[in-house]
């Protein structure tokens, strides 16, 4: 999470890497196909390119959450939804994070993506965390003669990182949810910079596939 202004933003690390992995990968195959590629190859190689580079970044490196005192700013794919906290019901956990509009109308959060594993592994540190505070502390790796070396975890801990946003986001509605301020209309803008570029690689592609 970073702070920019008066907004936080939220964005998945792991997505970022691996979008970063893909397109070099992709770069790396695409150039070497059109510099050393014969026939229609080079050709194919661009259209692929231009279909995969724009989907790559929209998947991995675009989605990101913007949240300040008068609105939620949801960064997916395809879409830039923008929700005053006045016009959402509630912010939900399960296998995806989503928030749900008072219309009814869910969103997903593309950026925060629930990991099955970090959750156990948080619950995990939540159960020796309640150990230690009790005193039952369980033998771990390091123990000698009796005495037990046992990890410290910070405050929050013992969340998983995308529950954590969440937990942040929910005190933000509950604090916000009435203000004057954050009254307004919710808006739906297409992502036209990545659709574009994507339909254009596709339809060339079509065309050479069409053409033999």
């Amino acid at each position: 999470m970073t702070t920019q202004q008066s907004d936080r933003t939220y964005r998945s690390s792991a997505g970022i890497i691996g979008g970063a992995v893909l397109l070099a990968i992709a770069a790396w195959l695409g150039i070497d196909a059109l510099v050393t590629g014969h026939g229609r190859t080079p050709w194919f190689a661009l259209a692929g390119l231009i279909l995969a580079v724009p989907l790559i970044v929209a998947f991995t490196l675009r989605p990101a959450v913007h949240a300040n005192d008068e609105r939620l700013r949801i960064r997916n794919p395809f879409r830039v939804i923008v929700l005053p906290w006045a016009e959402i019901a509630t912010l939900r956990s399960a296998y995806s994070n989503e928030v749900v509009a008072k219309s009814g109308t869910k969103y997903q959060l593309w950026a925060l993506p629930v990991s099955l594993r970090a959750r156990k592994k948080a619950a995990r540190r939540a159960t020796r965390r309640a150990a230690q505070a009790s005193g039952q502390v369980r033998p771990g790796i390091g123990g000698i003669g009796g005495f037990t070396a046992t990890r410290q975890f910070p405050e929050g801990a013992d969340r998983a990182e995308s529950d954590r946003a969440m937990d942040d986001l929910r005190e933000l509605l509950e604090a916000r949810g009435e203000k004057e301020s954050a009254q307004g209309e919710i808006t739906v803008r297409w992502a036209y910079e990545v659709v574009g570029p994507a339909l254009a690689g596709a339809v060339v592609l079509a065309i050479l596939f069409a053409v033999g």
